[in-house]
């Protein structure tokens, strides 16, 4: 995101995604002449993944009617979709037919180059120079060799959401900052007969951010720059991260049946497990509070104790200790969309939109001056985190694109289930990137 005293961080991010970013341009279309805008009747599709009731959903649903209001010759048709079911299987079905949603939620990454390169999306560059200006260098991650494919309302880094009181009780005074805090607070947590940290492997991505973090902390800047930029997954720093966490889930941190439990969305889920005082931690990204607030029995209790702190440091490990995970949403149009399908998705950035975004609670916004907005104290912690970090890597199904993305989760539940390896996810990421 384009936060306050975030440059550094972001910077690189971008530099290295800038170099992931391969593709073709898929010729962008010239911007229509403004005479030609809000003349005639358009509906716009429009696909979300803010699927749960609550202030997400319902803040997107009023910002469609803004939009309305102020150009009444466009509808727009909003379906929210959950993410795993957006990204993985309804979006890809979808641009592969005749009739793709016009505006849709879009990751950046080699995704991103991956979409582009089969000339899904519509070039923006031109239209969109002022608000690019306006996000800063994170609107880059959605850019392919310096085009504009889209543009980011939501971007932070990840961390571990926990429950403060749980923590009180068990007598662990601050939050942990290496692998080793976090194993001797999860022994201190199963003493008090609570579950430490909830995982939610049935969606696979959820557990394989385990193994991403794992990474970061495995493997040096260098190592990890050049994994995305060439698709070289030769350092051994990759099959540490797997070791790493074979040997974490060994010491049984997670819930019973995690590897069948789903990840977001539902009271049984990971995160409604946190919400609802059933678990002490959850790794997950800064979107987390706004998903919590939908699957909690209450709000207010919620509220009072939770808290969040950065992913440990493994010592030892020539991976940067202050190094981050993180990404973002965004949105982009399908090449053959309306061009007040551009309007409207500049519309979302504009800085009014984002500070009300950011009121929500439910992410941390991109546009300049919207971040004052947040007041979620766990919020305020990953702005100042992000801010603090030395170096924010994308999320790595994200960076690497969906071939090696899907062929990487996979392998890493493997090794959840009691049935894979650290070097079997190697080589599946090996496998995939050849094709």
């Amino acid at each position: 995101m384009a936060m306050k005293r975030r440059a550094s961080a972001v910077l690189a991010l971008l530099m290295t995604s800038v170099v992931v970013l391969a593709g073709c341009s898929g010729g962008g279309e010239e911007a229509a002449p403004q005479s030609e805008l809000y003349k005639d009747p358009v509906t716009l599709s429009w696909w979300h993944n803010a699927s749960q009731d609550g202030p997400g959903k319902t803040y997107w649903e009023k910002v469609a009617k803004d939009f309305s209001a102020l150009h009444p010759t466009v509808k727009i048709e909003i379906e929210a979709i959950e993410t795993n079911q957006l990204q993985r299987t309804r979006l890809p079905a979808a641009l592969l037919s005749s009739d793709p949603p016009d505006i849709f939620q879009a990751w950046g990454g080699g995704e991103m180059s991956e979409q582009v390169e089969a000339d899904y999306l519509k070039e923006i560059t031109d239209q969109t120079k002022t608000e690019v200006g306006d996000i800063g260098s994170a609107a880059e991650i959605w850019q392919v060799k310096g085009k504009q494919y889209g543009l980011p309302f939501r971007m932070g880094i990840e961390g571990i959401w926990y429950n403060k009181e749980m923590f009180a009780k068990a007598g662990i005074a601050a939050p942990p900052t290496t692998f080793e805090e976090l194993n001797t607070a999860v022994t201190k947590l199963k003493a008090i007969n609570v579950i430490p940290i909830a995982v939610g492997a049935g969606d696979k991505w959820p557990a394989a951010h385990w193994w991403y973090n794992m990474a970061l902390r495995a493997c040096s800047v260098d190592a990890l720059k050049k994994a995305s930029a060439e698709k070289n997954f030769d350092d051994p720093c990759f099959v540490k991260a797997g070791q790493d966490l074979k040997a974490f889930i060994d010491t049984k941190p997670f819930q019973p049946n995690f590897i069948a439990t789903p990840g977001q969305n539902d009271p049984t889920s990971a995160n409604g497990m946190l919400a609802n005082g059933k678990a002490a931690m959850e790794l997950m990204g800064d979107w987390n509070r706004g998903t919590l607030d939908t699957v909690t029995t209450d709000k207010a209790k919620l509220a009072s104790f939770l808290g969040w702190f950065p992913v440990p440091a493994i010592a030892g490990s020539p991976g940067d200790p202050k190094a981050a995970l993180g990404g973002g949403d965004g949105f982009s149009c399908a090449k053959n969309a309306p061009a007040e399908c551009v309007e409207f998705l500049k519309y979302i950035v504009s800085p009014e939109v984002q500070k009300g975004y950011a009121e929500t609670g439910t992410g941390l916004p991109v546009a300049k001056g919207a971040a004052d907005a947040v007041k979620d104290p766990a919020l305020k912690s990953i702005l100042e985190a992000t801010s603090g970090a030395s170096y924010v890597q994308l999320w790595l199904d994200t960076a690497y694109g969906s071939t090696v993305g899907n062929a990487m989760n996979d392998a890493i539940v493997a090794i959840f289930a009691g049935n894979g390896t650290p070097e079997k996810v190697v080589s599946a990421m090996k496998a995939a990137a050849s094709k």
